[in-house]
């Protein structure tokens, strides 16, 4: 029991903790500007409805991040790297969220 309780404390600071993590890798001309973010403490991310809504804030976040770029190609192109770098920080989220679900579903 007290295992399972210390697992399930880790598997929530770790979510915590990636959930907080700015983005790191970004083209080198959006370097000096604020990393973009997503929230998402409101939103299921297990379910098809959460992960609609984390892609139109993630295309929202894209687009403010990317607005200063001057050509149409570089923010086409900042605004696919922030999406691909939010993309990826939601799938190891999700991932985790699955892993604690799955371990959850299993004591019961």
């Amino acid at each position: 029991m007290n295992k399972l309780n210390l697992t399930n404390r880790v598997s929530s600071l770790a979510m915590l903790a990636l959930a907080a993590l700015p983005i790191a890798s970004l083209p080198a001309s959006a370097l000096a500007a604020p990393a973009a973010s997503v929230k998402i403490a409101d939103i299921n991310l297990l379910t098809s409805e959460g992960m609609s809504t984390f892609a139109k804030r993630a295309d929202y976040a894209a687009r403010d991040y990317c607005r200063d770029e001057r050509s149409l190609g570089a923010a086409a192109t900042c605004r696919v790297a922030v999406k691909q770098e939010l993309s990826e920080k939601v799938t190891a989220l999700r991932s985790a969220k699955l892993e604690q679900a799955s371990k959850a579903f299993a004591a019961r």
